[in-house]
């Protein structure tokens, strides 16, 4: 999101789900607080992991990372290898790293080598400290043409219609007649379907081999152009299905063209931040993952979080209810408040992890930046106000099927259970640091732990395959 998010003043009306869609799964308060929980609702058994090369089910950790001030000699100019060494001393393992089309093609059919070669150097940093990384197409309110970043200037098409900036609420410019008109028009002018497929195939060529990247995020919170007399869930459907369906089918043949095997991402509009089922369609590639982002619209007006409302069960409702009928992993791109530290903004950081850990195969919060705003840590790289709640113990690879995922932030302990698989593998556990220290312990045939990282850090756990296996990982009392 752009420096200043802000101040989302829209009126959602809330549609029934699309018919013949899969059931909204219980709410959130049917789960333990802190846990995946032993016994699985139906969208969770329905919802595939994400999947390494080796089978292994994934859970990626971590934030987005993103230079939105520099562009063109000096373009991510701002992201440093620090920003990696950082996110895995404190055990994350994925950032989400913002790309501009703008950037990349800055004039039509000359793609910048200069951007390129950047964007290398700092999958080199994250490979050499071991982050996952999606590189995400980022447009914020289409791009340069409207005062943000993202679709070239080159490629923007408004019709003459007109745009009227509103720095104190940059979301309502999403609603201006020239930025929907632009978007129409990338959505069905066959010259800008052709430049966007080259893009991405830019990139897949690129970077298709690259041991850092786990998949590419084809736009960033797409919106469209509403229609006389239509309420903005009702748009959203519509947008998204005769849409944003198409471009991602159209993407993905790109894509597949010159990279077979990395992941594909798609997001709905972020109108599903409001407890909106998407009107998404199949994408017709069995490597997709489903990537909604996650804010609440009061919150990101500068309200506190409101227990009480029910928005963390809506929004869980709305957006498991499509990666369950089409059987995709999920993965949320986004999410986290500015104002992080008003009065019930722990309990908010509680509850939110726990619901995302429920459904999703990881995330990525907004932003890891050294500061203030949205940024994770302060200038000497310490958690600011409840940030330290996104750093719990997670298994970021497992080598068979997850029985049960756990977390119990009152005790600070972590339990996995899961069936080796068939073909020996090792399963990664991923602790935070931990003045205290941690202590991990396992159970069942042939089952040993592979390395110590009592202080924080990784360890691996092998076993017989077949075998039922529980880990536990505890952190030490005050006294050790």
């Amino acid at each position: 999101m752009p420096p200043g998010r802000g101040g989302r003043a829209f009126v959602v009306f809330f549609p029934p789900p699309p018919p013949g869609g899969a059931p909204p799964p219980p709410p959130a308060s049917a789960h333990p607080a802190s846990t995946r929980g032993a016994a699985p609702s139906t969208y969770e058994r329905s919802i595939p992991p994400l999947t390494d090369s080796r089978g292994r089910a994934l859970t990626l950790r971590g934030w987005n990372v993103e230079d939105k001030a520099n562009r063109g000699e000096a373009a991510l100019s701002a992201i440093t290898e620090r920003h990696f060494r950082d996110l895995r001393a404190h055990g994350f393992n994925f950032a989400r790293l913002l790309v501009f089309w703008d950037d990349l093609e800055p004039r039509r059919g000359q793609y910048s080598e200069r951007y390129l070669r950047q964007i290398e150097r700092i999958l080199g940093w994250a490979h050499r400290h071991r982050i996952h990384v999606l590189i995400d197409a980022h447009q914020d309110v289409f791009g340069p043409a409207f005062g943000h970043r993202g679709i070239p200037e080159w490629a923007t098409r408004t019709d003459g219609l007109p745009f009227t900036p509103n720095p104190d609420d940059w979301f309502s410019e999403y609603f201006e007649p020239a930025v929907q008109r632009a978007f129409t028009h990338l959505y069905e002018d066959p010259d800008l379907q052709r430049a966007q497929a080259a893009m991405w195939q830019v990139l897949a060529e690129r970077f298709r081999h690259h041991p850092a990247v786990i998949g590419y995020d084809l736009i960033n919170e797409p919106m469209g152009e509403l229609r006389e007399g239509e309420d903005l869930a009702t748009a959203a459907r519509r947008i998204e299905a005769q849409h944003l369906t198409p471009m991602y089918n159209r993407l993905a043949r790109a894509v597949r063209a010159k990279d077979r095997s990395t992941w594909l991402f798609v997001e709905p509009t972020p109108i599903v931040g409001e407890g909106v089922p998407t009107g998404l369609g199949r994408i017709h590639d069995g490597r997709t993952v489903y990537a909604p982002h996650f804010y609440d619209t009061a919150m990101e007006a500068g309200a506190d979080y409101d227990p009480d409302a029910g928005w963390i069960e809506a929004y869980e409702a709305a957006v498991t209810a499509y990666p369950a009928r089409y059987r995709m992993p999920v993965v949320v791109g986004e999410w986290g408040p500015l104002n992080n530290s008003l009065p019930n903004m722990g309990r908010f950081y509680r509850e939110a992890v726990a619901s995302l850990n429920r459904y999703s195969s990881g995330w990525a919060g907004y932003v890891w930046c050294y500061g203030g705003g949205y940024c994770a840590v302060d200038e000497r790289g310490r958690f600011r106000t409840n940030k330290e709640h996104t750093a719990t113990p997670y298994a970021p690879a497992v080598a068979g099927t997850v029985r049960s995922d756990t977390y119990d932030e009152g005790s600070r302990s972590y339990r996995l259970a899961y069936r080796a698989a068939a073909r020996p593998g090792l399963t990664e556990l991923s602790l935070p640091p931990s003045a205290r220290g941690w202590r991990v312990s396992v159970t069942g045939r042939g089952a040993h732990v592979i390395g110590r990282a009592p202080y924080g850090g990784r360890v691996a756990v092998l076993a017989w395959p077949g075998s039922e296996v529980v880990v536990t990982v505890r952190e030490a009392g005050p006294h050790g």
